[in-house]
């Protein structure tokens, strides 16, 4: 691994002033200023030479850098224009060697379900408007992707890696938990964006599952019932789970045949439970 010259504050805002961006709310960006941050992600990712790295709002090229820097191909996916043309360039200047090893795509991250090279890790920092849609979506569409790192807003973070029980735990842990296992990795100053965001980030690290629970089928199935169970997670899930029984009673029948108490709630099953009833003949 070769050092390279990563972005500072004052690089980020030579970059911003010259393609007149002015970081906005609706895409969620803020700038990551600190190249301790940057090496940090990218050594908690477990980045290695050859590795071909899919970085989702790469912005104005920090985190690009610290990939490159260690020796894995990027392919980043950057919706606003200006940022998109412009990395290319600024990898260039910063990392001459280095630029043969980038490849941009312009494009809305949703939209995106095939990337002229196939990925291995996933290791972004996430806008904080669109983080789960977009970690679920590359999720289903690369399954080569088997592991990475993703920077999000704290309160989405813990609630992605939750596990049954939490106070946070809901939708998006159980789908999570459908492609593999999630951890917290540590939380990142505020100071290290810039603008400064109002709200805290964290690491989250994840490991996909050798095996998925199974097909797509089963999966639109699956999720179809944990949306159903947490959209009133309050309620029992005899309850919640009766718009897609048809009614309490076909529900109650559904989770007894899978083993599950009907008065239970969403938040006491876990990914294997929801499978389960997702399998279950009524």
């Amino acid at each position: 691994m070769t050092a390279l010259r990563l972005l500072g504050p004052a690089e980020i805002r030579d970059l911003a002033d010259l393609l007149d961006v002015t970081p906005t709310k609706k895409l969620g960006q803020n700038f990551v200023i600190d190249g301790n941050t940057v090496r940090r992600i990218v050594r908690v990712a477990k980045v290695q030479p050859g590795d071909v790295v899919v970085e989702v709002g790469p912005g104005l090229g920090s985190l690009t850098l610290g990939l490159l820097e260690a020796d894995a191909t990027v392919v980043a996916v950057e919706i606003d224009g200006r940022l998109a043309e412009q990395l290319p360039i600024t990898v260039r200047t910063m990392a001459e060697e280095a630029a043969d090893r980038l490849t941009v795509v312009h494009k809305d991250a949703l939209h995106v379900t095939e990337l002229p090279l196939s990925p291995t890790r996933l290791v972004a920092n996430l806008p904080y408007n669109v983080s789960v849609p977009v970690l679920l979506h590359f999720l289903e569409h690369f399954p080569g992707i088997r592991s990475g790192v993703v920077m999000v807003q704290a309160e989405v973070g813990f609630r992605v890696a939750a596990e049954p029980g939490s106070k946070v735990y809901g939708a998006p842990s159980v789908k999570a938990a459908w492609y593999g296992s999630w951890r917290t990795a540590g939380t990142v100053s505020r100071q290290v964006f810039w603008p400064v965001p109002n709200v805290d980030s964290v690491l989250v690290a994840f490991e996909r599952h050798d095996d998925e629970p199974g097909d797509e089928t089963l999966r639109l199935r699956t999720f179809e019932l944990v949306d159903a169970a947490f959209q009133q997670r309050r309620k029992m899930l005899r309850q919640a789970l009766a718009p897609v029984y048809g009614d309490a009673a076909t529900a109650s029948t559904a989770l007894e045949a899978a083993g599950i108490a009907p008065t239970l709630r969403g938040e006491q099953l876990g990914i294997a439970d929801f499978v389960r009833l997702a399998t279950a003949r009524v």
